[in-house]
C-alpha cells in the first residue's frame, strides 16, 4: 500500500540479486508495470507470487501475466482453492515451461532418465485438477463477493478509532481483509474479539528478513522498519464469499 520508491528498490539490488519476486499480498496486485521497468534496467527477471491474487486484474492484464513466471497456490483457503495442496506456474516462455515440466517429474527427459538436477515429484493430481476445474468458473463471482464484503467492512468500521482500514483498489480481490490496530493494542484487540466469538489471525507476525531461516543474510531489527511496524499492527478479520451482511455487522459490532 506504500508508494513504490524506485530509488529505494534500486539501492536494494546488489550483485547477489538473481530476480525480483513481488508478492500480491492479501489479494492486491503488485505494481507490476513499475517493477518490471526497474527490473529491465538491471536485466533481472521478475517472478510474481500470485498465491493470494487469483483473478485480480491490473491495467487490463491478469495477475501472473506481467512477469517471467507467475506462481499460484491453490491451498484450500485461497480464493481458488483445491481440496488439498495444489499449485501452478504460468509462463509464456516455451523453453522455461518445458524445463519446469521436467523438474516437476523428477527431472526426467524420458521415463526413468533423470536429466535435470533438482527434480522433484510435484505434479498436480487428477482429483485436485478436477475440483479446480469445477470451481474456476465461479472465481470471478466469489471475488466480487469478497469486494462486497470489504465494502461492508469499510462502511461499518470507518469511524472506529485506533484502526486503519485497507486501501481499496479496483484490482483487489481481498484474499484477506487486513486492518491495522495502532497504539500497541493489536494483541489486546485480537483477544477482545475472540472473547466476543470473532476469530481473527495475524498475517504475518514476523517479517521474512527476521525469520531464523534467513539469518545468513545478516539482517537486523530496524533495517526494514515498515515491514516490522506492519507485523506489529496487522490483523485479519473474517473474509470469505459465504460471509453474510449480518455476520459482517456482528464482527463490526464486536
Amino acid at each position: 500500500t506504500h508508494p513504490l520508491s524506485a530509488g529505494a528498490l534500486a539501492a536494494a539490488i546488489t550483485k547477489r540479486t538473481k530476480a525480483i519476486l513481488p508478492v500480491d499480498l492479501y489479494g492486491r496486485h503488485a505494481r507490476m508495470v513499475a517493477i518490471s521497468e526497474i527490473a529491465g534496467r538491471y536485466g533481472l527477471p521478475v517472478i510474481e507470487d500470485c498465491a493470494q491474487s487469483q483473478g485480480a486484474c491490473s491495467d487490463g492484464r491478469m495477475t501472473g501475466s506481467l512477469s517471467r513466471l507467475g506462481c499460484f497456490s491453490f491451498y484450500p483457503t485461497k480464493n481458488l482453492g483445491a481440496l488439498g495442496d495444489a499449485g501452478a506456474i504460468v509462463t509464456d516462455d516455451a523453453a522455461l515451461a518445458e524445463r519446469l515440466r521436467q523438474l516437476r517429474t523428477y527431472g526426467w527427459d524420458r521415463k526413468y532418465h533423470n536429466a535435470l538436477p533438482g527434480g522433484i515429484n510435484s505434479r498436480l493430481d487428477e482429483l485436485q485438477a478436477a475440483i479446480l476445474r469445477a470451481k474456476l468458473p465461479h472465481l470471478d463471482g466469489w471475488n466480487q463477493q469478497r469486494r462486497t464484503i470489504a465494502g461492508w467492512y469499510g462502511e461499518l468500521l470507518q469511524a472506529v478509532p485506533g484502526i486503519s482500514l485497507p486501501e481499496d483498489a479496483p484490482d483487489h480481490v481481498y484474499h484477506l481483509y487486513v486492518i491495522q490496530v495502532h497504539g500497541g493494542r493489536r494483541d489486546a484487540f485480537k483477544q477482545a474479539l475472540a472473547e466476543r466469538g470473532v476469530g481473527t489471525d495475524i498475517h504475518y507476525p514476523l517479517p521474512a528478513h527476521l525469520q531464523p531461516a534467513f539469518d545468513d543474510l545478516g539482517y537486523e531489527p530496524g533495517e526494514l522498519p515498515v515491514s516490522e511496524r506492519l507485523a506489529e499492527t496487522v490483523l485479519s478479520l473474517p473474509c470469505y464469499p459465504e460471509l453474510t451482511r449480518a455476520e459482517v455487522e456482528a464482527v463490526a459490532a464486536a
